[in-house]
């Protein structure tokens, strides 16, 4: 266990403490909570860290000197963190070292510097995080917690004296840019499509032919095919397509249609036609006419006749 010459509670709240080095890992632009603060403090007591416990940012700094207000006559608190500086046993090359977790709410204000290149800094409001390996001060802030009577250190302000360079999990835009390939904006991430996603989800695959791309035939599923109608339907006129979209007029109850004859009324039909048709036929009577009654009451035929 380290022996150190100043405690926390020997610090004065409001003080500023401002260490410079090489950033090592960062995250500064949004708190480190929830899951990802119950994983950050496993991870710490496994090496044998004490975990923070509350929604912070962090920062570690390598080759970390800090920088006095008076070389010759040391703060208590420059005293403080320069005490808490410490060796990698894993990177020794990398000088002193010394990491913050600043507990609170509040995010620090990140200085880059500014386009103009008149040694003058602006604020960085890109919301991204720094890049490893830049040049930066670290400006601490000293406080007192609440029910608490030994002080804290928190992250008031970084400030970047590199030309500003942010973290990327990908390739570096720089490196591409030394071997000639120039990127038109920032590329982000490509999700998979995972293989139970619903089929509207899944891109259709085409084929190209002459120059145009026609979608694939897809397999339809037993439902679809089953729904599919039977015959084929024309396209419809367009005064007919316009009819089917406007809205349809309230609908009058139509007369019920009259029941289709059965199969034995149609042939008494056609049976009772046959009849009508002979009648007509036999009341026409021959070429020569109707029987014509004469004097003594006998029926003659009408024509050329032979008198006895």
């Amino acid at each position: 266990m380290n022996s150190y010459a100043v405690s926390a509670d020997q610090l004065t709240e409001g003080k500023n403490v401002f260490i410079r080095g090489k950033l090592s890992f960062a995250k500064l632009t949004r708190l480190i909570e929830g899951a990802e603060l119950v994983a950050s403090d496993e991870r710490k007591t496994r090496n044998g860290m004490n975990a923070v416990g509350k929604p912070h940012t962090t920062a570690t700094i390598i080759h970390a000197e800090v920088q006095f207000a008076d070389p010759n006559n040391p703060t208590v608190e420059e005293q403080y963190v320069l005490e808490r500086r410490y060796d990698s046993s894993k990177r020794p090359e990398t000088g002193p070292n010394y990491s913050i977790d600043s507990k609170g709410s509040t995010l620090p204000v990140i200085l880059i510097p500014s386009p103009k290149g008149d040694g003058t800094f602006d604020q960085d409001e890109s919301g991204r995080e720094l890049a490893q390996g830049l040049d930066v001060t670290l400006v601490l802030r000293t406080y007192k917690p609440k029910q608490y009577k030994s002080r804290g250190l928190a992250i008031e302000q970084v400030i970047v004296h590199d030309k500003v360079r942010y973290y990327n999990p990908g390739v570096d835009q720089t490196e591409l840019a030394a071997r000639g390939i120039v990127l038109n904006g920032t590329p982000r991430p490509v999700q998979a499509i995972p293989a139970s996603a619903p089929a509207a989800a899944v891109p259709v695959a085409t084929e190209v032919e002459d120059g145009l791309s026609f979608p694939v035939p897809q397999p339809a599923s037993a439902s679809v095919a089953a729904a599919a109608p039977a015959s084929v339907q024309t396209q419809a006129p367009a005064a007919a397509v316009a009819a089917s979209v406007a809205p349809a007029p309230t609908a009058v109850p139509a007369a019920a249609p009259a029941p289709a004859p059965t199969q034995q009324e149609i042939l008494e039909q056609k049976l009772a036609d046959l009849k009508a048709e002979n009648n007509l036929l036999k009341n026409a009577g021959s070429a020569v006419g109707s029987p014509v009654a004469n004097g003594s009451g006998q029926a003659e035929q009408p024509g050329i006749t032979y008198q006895g």
